[in-house]
């Protein structure tokens, strides 16, 4: 209770923030804030619990950074997922173990733990509130990807009755790729991206199979359709880019809304977590008045693109190779000759 007061008290002498967006980024950057006695309030257009695209596959972020958001122990049931598979075109390439597991949980599982966190901290959570993207102090844009004219769409669904060979399965082919890994409950998330394309005969969940037919995954998508699919957990999404977006002018933005690393890397997530660790102390120093807000703004900018850097373009670089038969060619050849550089691959996504 004491605790609790102290804060309350803390807070009225500090300035308000507000985060459009209610995802990994928007919530997790409000639960460190108010756990620093900032008063925060998060708009989000939808609610909670909801199924979301998403590979739901966390690679790549530290114990340390989840203690500092105050998040670490809403993980403790998730799954621990250390072996991967890589199919292409059905035909296994490469076996491996990750060099540190990542973590295996439900965006819808996940954003509803969040959003409860924040609303023990005392935060303000709007829901079904579509907000508009402000330059005004104090607002943050975590509201995800821009929408845009692509050439994309991301498709999830979570099915049961599905044999892995791996804790992750990763299947490319001509069209795109997908990531399977297991979640709670026995679920396994199925979560790829493809090329979009308009002359498939297929509506509503069958498109995930139809894409992995269209790109040679045959096999593939012949075990979803004998597999159990959870009832609401089909989700898709077009009309975005991927890599850094285009900034707008006054505009805080953190998350997907600042960029979005192809998934094939498995480290969106993490990501997002990183992006509101590094946006965390200088907004709490904007709010104690200790800075003004283009500072801290100008800060979080600078910070931000200097972690994501190097990754970024790497897994672009990757991103093209993956879409290029004869990228895929060179692949399956270094991997036929024990030559695939996996490892030193993956630390550059990292």
């Amino acid at each position: 209770m004491a605790r609790g007061t102290a804060r309350a008290s803390l807070s009225h002498l500090k300035s308000s923030l507000t985060i459009a967006g209610g995802g990994l980024a928007g919530l997790s950057l409000a639960v460190a804030l108010r756990s620093r006695g900032v008063p925060v309030t998060v708009l989000e257009a939808g609610f909670y619990p909801r199924h979301r695209v998403c590979g739901e596959f966390i690679s790549g972020v530290s114990i340390e950074t989840l203690d500092f958001l105050g998040i670490a122990d809403l993980f403790h049931d998730a799954k621990q997922q250390r072996s991967l598979c890589w199919s292409e075109g059905g035909h296994i390439i490469h076996r491996d173990k990750l060099t540190e597991a990542a973590l295996g949980i439900s965006r819808y599982q996940l954003d509803d733990r969040l959003q409860q966190r924040l609303l023990e901290l005392g935060g303000t959570l709007i829901t079904r509130h579509r907000a508009r993207p402000s330059p005004a102090e104090g607002h943050v844009w975590a509201a995800g990807r821009k929408a845009r004219q692509g050439r994309w769409i991301g498709l999830k669904a979570h099915v049961r009755g599905l044999d892995l060979s791996a804790d992750l399965e990763m299947h490319s082919g001509s069209n795109g790729y997908a990531g399977l890994a297991g979640v709670e409950d026995g679920w396994v998330n199925v979560c790829g991206l493809f090329q979009l394309d308009r002359s498939l005969d297929a509506k509503a969940s069958a498109l995930l199979p139809a894409y992995l037919d269209a790109g040679g995954n045959v096999h593939l998508a012949d075990r979803l359709r004998h597999c159990q699919w959870r009832e609401g957990s089909f989700s898709a999404v077009a009309g975005f880019e991927l890599g850094r977006q285009q900034a707008m002018p006054g505009i805080l933005g953190i998350g997907d809304a600042e960029s979005m690393i192809p998934p094939f890397t498995g480290n969106g997530m993490s990501m997002a977590f990183q992006a509101a660790e590094t946006a965390c102390m200088p907004l709490v120093s904007w709010s104690a008045g200790e800075m003004s807000w283009l500072q801290a703004a100008n800060e979080v900018r600078t910070a931000l693109a200097k972690r994501f850097q190097k990754r970024l373009a790497a897994s672009m670089l990757f991103h093209k190779v993956l879409f290029n038969d004869a990228g895929r060619s060179v692949l399956q050849a270094l991997s036929s000759a024990d030559l695939l550089p996996f490892r030193p691959m993956l630390s550059l996504v990292r």
